[in-house]
């Protein structure tokens, strides 16, 4: 295990730039490095903040000041499991360590002919990070791959296996999010063994390649066409792009009721006019799943909005960027004002999708 004597700035390790010093910065090679950086942090009393690609992580110009632990696992294995009883194709079990970086990982495993992560191609960050998440985009998410979960109880001092069921995944969440309990220690993702992507479920991924909903596609070509459609929205993080310096989609996607969504496009006739059709579609479980993009938008925030250091994504609303120069607290009160506006304009209040380390929105 490394230990760092310098307090590293965790702007260093966000793709934010953001953050001030940790007290105590460690790094974790293995995953029994990983449990006990963590346990003798949790016996010392002592904050504890895990560190994986920090793609998700809006932190405190003051830093952190307890212990952080860089999780740098990179352990990845492969395990024939038999047939799937409904599509007849070959099951391979995909077991990763949280330090794995994702997008490399998503490259290999399309490379071998693995379906399954196809559409989550260009994500920053680590494996760790996602089933916390249950990280998605274009119709994809990893609760529908994830077999188990290996974590660390620090309640128990325990190592535990939880299942995808214990997981509790629902849009953007799982048991992990906002409760430290669990630590993530490796993730075993169920792949399917074709040259064929799973069933496009997105429309803009679909009508890029000129395709109907679900249909599959080629492994390769589903991760190309994904990549471009992140790239012009500058979600793939790339040197010398301002638009990248952000943490993704900093606002989730709203789900409302009828009722409220019906309030929405109200709100939208009066501002927009009668003919302007308010994206949402059915999240499956009884709610309208709104775009947050089109809601940003549509209350004054276009594309590149900002005076200040801290501004909207030139290519996609969605992203709050760090151009240069920006402080935590640039970053914020700009995600305060475009909450805001988007609820005086719609009566939706946004949800922050980034984990917030010393700061609250």
């Amino acid at each position: 295990m490394s230990t760092f004597d310098d307090r590293p700035v965790l702007a260093d390790y966000t793709t934010l730039g953001l953050g001030g010093p940790a007290k105590t910065f460690l790094r974790a090679g293995t995953t029994e490095e990983l449990v006990a950086a963590v346990r003798a942090a949790d016996e010392a009393g002592e904050p504890v903040l895990i560190l994986g690609g920090g793609s998700n992580l809006v932190v405190a110009d003051s830093g952190f000041p307890g212990t952080v632990v860089h999780a740098d696992t990179r352990g990845v294995e492969f395990e024939e499991a038999g047939t799937d009883p409904e599509t007849g194709e070959p099951v391979v079990l995909l077991r990763a360590q949280a330090g794995v970086e994702w997008d490399p990982l998503v490259e290999q495993v399309v490379a071998e002919g693995l379906s399954g992560l196809e559409f989550l191609s260009g994500i920053p960050g680590r494996v760790g990070s996602t089933p916390i998440q249950n990280v998605g985009a274009y119709g994809q998410d990893v609760s529908q791959t994830v077999r188990e979960v290996l974590v660390h109880d620090r309640r128990t001092g325990e190592l535990r296996t939880m299942t995808n069921a214990e997981c509790g995944f629902t849009y953007r969440d799982s048991v992990f999010k906002g409760d430290p309990r669990y630590l993530v220690c490796e993730v075993v993702f169920a792949l399917h063994r074709s040259e064929l992507s799973r069933p496009v479920a997105y429309a803009e991924v679909a009508r890029t390649m000129g395709v109907d909903a679900g249909e599959r596609v080629p492994l390769e070509r589903a991760r190309e066409t994904v990549l471009g459609l992140r790239r012009g929205k500058g979600m793939v993080v790339e040197a010398g792009d301002p638009d990248t310096r952000s943490a993704g989609s900093f606002f989730t996607n709203p789900v409302v009721s009828e009722e409220i969504f019906e309030a929405v496009r109200d709100r939208a006739a009066e501002r927009l006019g009668p003919d302007v059709p308010v994206p949402g579609h059915p999240d499956g479980h009884g709610g309208i799943k709104l775009s947050a993009a089109w809601l940003i938008d549509k209350a004054g925030f276009a594309k590149g909005y900002g005076d200040g250091p801290a501004r909207i994504s030139g290519k996609h609303t969605l992203a709050l960027t760090n151009p240069g120069g920006a402080s935590t607290e640039d970053l914020l009160a700009l995600a305060r004002e475009v909450r805001a506006g988007v609820e005086a304009a719609f009566g939706v209040r946004l949800v922050n999708e980034p984990v917030m380390v010393g700061v609250s929105l």
